[in-house]
């Protein structure tokens, strides 16, 4: 199975009432290309390509709804956990997926 034909998560959030931007970056002087897949596009990398920031730092805002999301950078191809994110999963790949969790938005 390729990185692109994961099935999504199954704890998917689908609360779009709620949804909020969310930023990942990542950094590395030398990517030509970084894109971001994972639950929340489907694994599909070209659908959330990051924005060269310049200087090796790269960004993408992404609208979430709360809930728990598993993903990793694609950078010039290669499928990369998210060196800067403490929670982490293994995958069916032998590695690990990084876990970006959206919180519900405070009660009143």
């Amino acid at each position: 199975m390729k990185q692109s034909q994961r099935k999504p998560a199954a704890d998917r959030p689908t609360d779009s009432a709620h949804t909020q931007i969310v930023r990942l970056t990542y950094a590395n002087p030398n990517a030509r290309l970084v894109c971001v897949a994972g639950s929340f596009n489907d694994w599909h990398p070209s659908v959330s390509e990051m924005i060269d920031l310049g200087h090796g730092r790269w960004a993408k805002d992404l609208t979430l709804a709360p809930g728990k999301y598993e993903y990793r950078f694609v950078v010039d191809g290669e499928w990369l956990p998210d060196p800067e994110c403490s929670e982490m999963v293994p995958n069916p790949f032998s590695g690990y997926d990084s876990v970006l969790t959206v919180p519900s938005p405070a009660q009143p």
